[in-house]
């Protein structure tokens, strides 16, 4: 099987928490099902991706056709110079670095990168974007996160001639569940998608290499695989150059 055949490995960065199953309450790294769920189906090889010492990044990447930052808590404030809003997260730094060093390695090697919520403002900020730290205060809603692990269905419209647009079209209704959100825009992103609000719901880095992020939740929406299949697709383009 040559490598434009073969199933891509596509790293997914999880949580680490402490988890109750039966008897047992430990930390574990653990995801939803349906992030891997979509990588498989679109043909990929899912990894888990849970917090370890950021000098294992080389190691990982060495091995990943691509990279998924997934949904999670809230990124420390302090990582775009701000003070904690009295509704942002209990920092995880560990999930923190752990992601930045991954994505900053990524990028310098061209690895495919998408974003998944969190990882939407991972990106941003570590390319020196900010966020909203609770968007009611900006737009007297709270219409984006419904609670109680309700998704809200929002519709969201692309930017023509970006990466996005070409895979989705002119927009989709996302299921959507964040109280923050992208800000000032990190350096070198465009701005693929917004939602009626004006709230940026999706920025992506123009030229060859694939690195998108949506502020959605594509993983609740798996009868549509295209963002899946977009990456999976970039992951086995990787796979072939490295191979080559």
């Amino acid at each position: 099987m040559n490598a434009s055949e073969s199933r891509p490995v596509v790293g997914l960065t999880a949580y680490l928490e402490r988890v109750r199953t039966g008897i047992w309450d430990v930390a574990a790294g653990y995801l939803p099902a349906d992030y891997f769920q979509g990588v498989t189906m679109a043909g990929g090889v899912a990894v888990l991706l849970p917090p370890q010492p950021v000098d294992a990044v080389g190691a990982v990447l060495d091995r990943l056709d691509a990279l998924v930052i997934t949904g999670g808590y809230d990124l420390d404030p302090a990582a775009y110079g701000q003070r904690p809003h009295p509704e942002t997260d209990r920092p995880r730094t560990d999930r923190d670095a752990w992601e930045f060093a991954l994505l900053r390695g990524a990028l310098d090697r061209g690895l495919p990168v998408l974003g998944v919520c969190r990882g939407a403002q991972v990106l941003n900020v570590a390319l020196g974007g900010t966020l909203h730290q609770h968007l009611p205060d900006v737009l007297g809603h709270g219409g984006h996160r419904a609670g109680n692990g309700v998704f809200a269905r929002l519709p969201v419209r692309t930017v023509p001639g970006t990466r996005l647009a070409g895979l989705i079209g002119e927009g989709a209704e996302a299921p959507c569940y964040h109280h923050q959100a992208i800000d000032e825009v990190g350096e070198g992103l465009v701005v693929s998608a917004v939602d009626a609000d004006g709230v940026v719901e999706a920025v992506e880095l123009p030229g060859e290499s694939f690195v998108l992020a949506v502020q959605w939740h594509p993983e609740k929406s798996l009868d549509d695989l295209r963002l899946f299949t977009a990456v999976v697709d970039a992951a086995r383009t990787y796979a072939g150059r490295r191979c080559g």
